[in-house]
C-alpha cells in the first residue's frame, strides 16, 4: 500500500525512491510487524485470558506435566497472522500476483485453524476439527487460489501482474540447466498441493512445545527470504537467479517482503511464547504459517530444498507416521510417545533443552540450504 501510495511521488520528492527498492521494503515489513506485536499482542493476551477462562488448552496426548500449563490461553496465531498480513499490505506490491497468492493461503489455512481451535474452546476438548475435514479444506482453498494464480499467469486479471508460472521442478546442489525437469501441470499441481498441505500439517504438529514450532518457523522465513530475493531480483543488469544456477522467477523478490514480515510477527510472538508460554500458537497459527511457507517454496522453486529447511517439520511428521505404521504392523511403539519431541520428555530432558536443541538444529539446515546456492 505504501509502495502504491509513495513511490509515484519519487518524480517530485526523491526521498521516496527507496520504495522502489525490495530491500528497503524488507527492512520496514520487519519491523512493522515486529513493533505491531510488542505494541499490542499483550492487550490481545489478556483478552484471550478472559475469553478462554476455564479451559485447559491442553492437549489429553501430551506428557503428565504439560497439565501444569493449564490455563494458558491458545490462538495467540491469530494476532500474529494479523500483524503479518498487515506489514505484507503495507509494504509489498499488491500487484504481485504470488504475494496476493500466499496471503491468501495463509489466511485460508488460518480459518481452518481458527474454526478447529473453536471448536476446542468452545466444546472444552482437544480434538477439533477432524483431520480428513482439515485435508478437505486446504484442498478447496489451494483449488481456489490455483485458478487464481493460473488466471493470472493467462493476463486475465486487469490489476496483478502476468508472472510466469513454470511446471519445472529443482533440485538442491544440482544446477539448473544440468537439470531442470518439466513436469507437465498434471503432474506439479499435486506435487504443488502435497508440498503446502504436507509442510503445514508438519509444523502443526511440531506445535507442542513452548516456542518449538516458531523457532524453526523464523529460521525458514529468513532462508526463504534470501532464496526468493535470489530467485526474482535483477540488480544493475546483474541476474542473481543465471549467476546461482537456479530458477529465476519474476516477481518472487516481492515475497521476500512476505518472509521479513513473518519473521518480525515471528519473533514479536516468540517473546511471550518462550517457555514457559504466555500464550499458545493454536492451530490458526501453524497451520496458516506452514501453508505459508510451503507456498513461497513452491513459488521460489525451491520444494525440495526446503525439505532440507524444514527438516525438524520433516522429522515430527516422520515420527508420528512411523509410530502409527509401526503400531498398527506390529503393535509396538518406536518411541515412547509421538510427535519425537515428546519422546524426548518422556527421556527426561528438561523442555528448554530440546526446544534450543531443535532450534540449533534448524539454524544449521537452513546454513545447509543457503550452501546449496553456490554447490552446484
Amino acid at each position: 500500500m505504501l509502495y502504491h501510495l509513495l513511490w509515484p511521488l519519487a518524480a517530485h520528492i526523491s526521498a521516496f525512491n527507496v520504495f522502489r527498492y525490495p530491500s528497503f521494503r524488507i527492512i520496514g515489513a520487519a519491523i512493522t510487524s515486529l513493533l505491531i506485536m510488542f505494541l499490542f499482542f499483550p492487550k490481545f493476551i489478556n483478552y484471550l485470558k478472559k475469553l478462554q477462562y476455564g479451559v485447559s488448552n491442553v492437549r489429553e496426548d501430551t506428557p503428565e506435566r504439560h497439565k501444569s500449563k493449564s490455563g494458558t490461553p491458545t490462538m495467540g496465531g491469530l494476532f500474529m497472522l494479523f500483524s503479518l498480513l498487515l506489514s505484507t499490505l503495507l509494504w509489498a506490491d499488491l500487484s504481485n500476483g504470488f504475494v496476493i497468492a500466499v496471503m491468501l493461503i495463509t489466511l485460508g489455512f488460518g480459518a481452518i485453524g481458527f474454526i478447529d481451535d473453536y471448536r476446542k474452546v468452545r466444546y472444552k476438548n482437544s480434538k477439533g476439527l477432524p483431520g480428513r475435514f482439515k485435508i478437505i479444506f486446504e484442498l478447496i482453498v489451494l483449488s481456489l487460489v490455483a485458478l487464481l494464480v493460473w488466471a493470472q499467469s493467462q493476463g486475465l486479471i486487469p490489476f496483478l501482474q502476468t508472472l510466469p508460472i513454470d511446471s519445472r521442478i529443482s533440485f538442491p546442489f544440482i544446477a539448473v540447466k544440468t537439470f531442470h525437469p518439466d513436469i507437465t501441470w498434471w503432474g506439479y499441481v499435486p506435487f504443488a498441493f502435497l508440498v503446502i498441505i504436507a509442510t503445514s500439517n508438519a509444523l502443526n504438529l511440531t506445535d507442542g512445545l513452548d516456542g518449538l514450532a516458531i523457532g524453526p518457523t523464523i529460521v525458514s522465513a529468513l532462508t526463504f527470504l534470501i532464496l526468493s530475493y535470489a530467485a526474482g531480483s535483477v540488480l544493475a543488469d546483474f541476474n542473481i537467479a543465471y549467476y546461482l544456477k537456479i530458477p529465476h522467477m519474476v516477481g518472487t523478490s516481492e515475497l521476500a517482503i512476505f518472509c521479513a514480515a513473518m519473521a518480525g510477527s515471528g519473533l514479536g510472538f516468540l517473546w511471550y511464547n518462550t517457555y514457559p508460554a504466555t500464550v499458545f500458537m493454536g492451530d490458526v497459527g501453524s497451520l496458516a504459517l506452514g501453508g505459508a511457507l510451503g507456498a513461497v517454496a513452491v513459488f521460489t522453486k525451491n520444494e525440495f530444498l526446503s525439505v532440507i529447511i524444514h527438516g525438524i517439520f520433516v522429522m515430527e511428521a516422520l515420527s508420528v507416521i512411523t509410530q502409527v505404521a509401526s503400531f498398527k504392523l506390529t503393535g509396538k511403539r518406536i518411541f515412547k510417545m509421538a510427535p519425537v519431541h515428546h519422546h524426548f520428555e518422556l527421556k527426561g530432558w528438561a523442555e528448554p533443552k530440546i526446544i534450543v536443541r531443535f532450534w540449533l538444529i534448524s539454524i544449521m539446515l537452513a546454513m545447509l540450504a543457503v550452501a546449496s546456492l553456490k554447490v552446484r
